[in-house]
């Protein structure tokens, strides 16, 4: 009798341990993670067996390190909202919990009696469960040297970083046409809303770099030509920009895009004629190519035109560099010269800007994105800023 109850008894034990082996050879999961009582606790889905748990501490700054062998997590961010504790998947198989602490402190974990699947480790006390740090007024030597200290650090920062006096200088940005004169309009696009949006994102662009701007409209309203280069001569303006968009006959409006900028001189470019004329349209009613000839040699000459083309040259790069980033097949028409009546009348670098051609179906649909906006607005802006960098340079040297 006692014999069959010992037989049953190891049966029974001998169950309990291969239950148990397959029990804890299968890969646990850590599924739960709260902070209770000062303490980090970790429910997992299986038995913890003691032999998968490596406990270590590190320095500098202290942490206490807890390696959980044949573990996975249930949840990537299962410790997100908890302050000064990290949980991650180590490796395939290991879980890591990392508990930082601004000083060493004894950390003895343990496993509940009551419950074999959970895993107590003690967090370091003080605010949000770290000791707050200890803050030592300076004393009046420390507070001189360290006047001192940056007193040396504005003066070298003031000899290596380039002199910016120009972002004083104003600005003037001209939106083309306006009021009663739409400028070019396809697909019922207009030109005049077109530069006005781009002008105001060109505006936010200098503003942002410190240039103080002047805009000749901020709303759909008409301007004489005259009037435009009046009011940069009147602001006593650095540069004026004027912003269109071309556009071509129906013939021609799948052939023809890209993006060009203009600075004033003759040309006997049959394109860029086409173009002048165009753009002059409205203001040269009435008056002779004798009269106009006249004006023109009389502002053809001299150093403007040679700091227009300069001008021209840098917005231009700017402007095809960032749109070429985002956007493929944006056509460089590149920099050219033509009697622009717009830029006549100003006694400064000045330069008018073809933001693409608005007929072209392709190149109308971007330019009426804000993104693409954005991408011309900022590629003139930075154009500017290196033109009057090199300016400086000229004049300094």
């Amino acid at each position: 009798m006692v014999k069959i109850h010992r037989v049953k008894l190891f049966k029974i034990f001998l169950l309990f341990i291969i239950s148990s082996t397959l029990l804890f050879s299968g890969v646990n999961t850590l599924k739960k993670v709260e902070i209770e009582k000062g303490e980090l606790r970790l429910e997992f889905n299986n038995f913890l067996p003691k032999k998968q748990i490596k406990h270590f501490a590190l320095k500098n700054p202290p942490r206490e390190v807890f390696d959980f062998k044949n573990t996975r997590l249930s949840n990537k961010n299962i410790a997100k909202n908890i302050k000064n504790v990290k949980i991650a998947q180590y490796k395939s198989n290991i879980v890591r919990v990392v508990v930082s602490s601004h000083e060493p402190y004894s950390c003895t974990p343990y496993k509940p009696i009551l419950s074999l699947k959970t895993y107590h480790i003690p967090l370091p006390k003080g605010r949000n469960a770290l000791p707050a740090k200890r803050y030592k007024k300076p004393t009046v030597k420390v507070k001189e040297k360290t006047k001192k200290i940056k007193k040396i650090q504005k003066v070298k920062k003031m000899i290596t970083s380039p002199l910016r006096s120009h972002k004083s200088e104003l600005i003037v940005i001209d939106a083309g046409h306006g009021g009663h004169d739409t400028g070019a309009m396809v697909g019922g696009k207009k030109e005049k809303d077109l530069v006005l949006m781009i002008a105001k994102r060109l505006e936010k662009q200098l503003k942002k770099r410190g240039h103080p701007v002047y805009m000749t409209r901020t709303r759909d309203r008409f301007l004489k030509l005259p009037q435009r280069t009046r009011i940069a001569d009147k602001k006593n303006a650095v540069v004026f920009i004027s912003i269109h968009a071309n556009s071509v006959p129906k013939r021609k409006r799948n052939k023809i895009q890209g993006v060009e900028t203009f600075f004033l001189q003759n040309t006997r470019d049959a394109r860029s004629q086409r173009i002048a004329a165009r753009e002059n349209k409205s203001v040269l009613k009435g008056t002779n190519k004798l009269s106009r000839s006249v004006i023109l040699d009389s502002v053809l000459s001299g150093p403007k035109i040679v700091q227009s083309n300069k001008l021209a040259i840098d917005v231009h790069r700017r402007m095809m560099t960032n749109l070429r980033s985002r956007y493929r097949g944006v056509k460089d028409g590149g920099v050219r010269h033509a009697p622009f009546w717009v830029l006549v009348g100003a006694s400064r670098p000045s330069i008018l800007v073809e933001v693409g051609y608005i007929s072209h179906p392709k190149e109308r649909k971007r330019l009426f994105m804000p993104r693409y906006q954005e991408l011309i607005a900022k590629g003139i802006a930075e154009g500017v800023d290196n033109y009057l960098d090199n300016r400086k340079k000229e004049i300094d040297f």
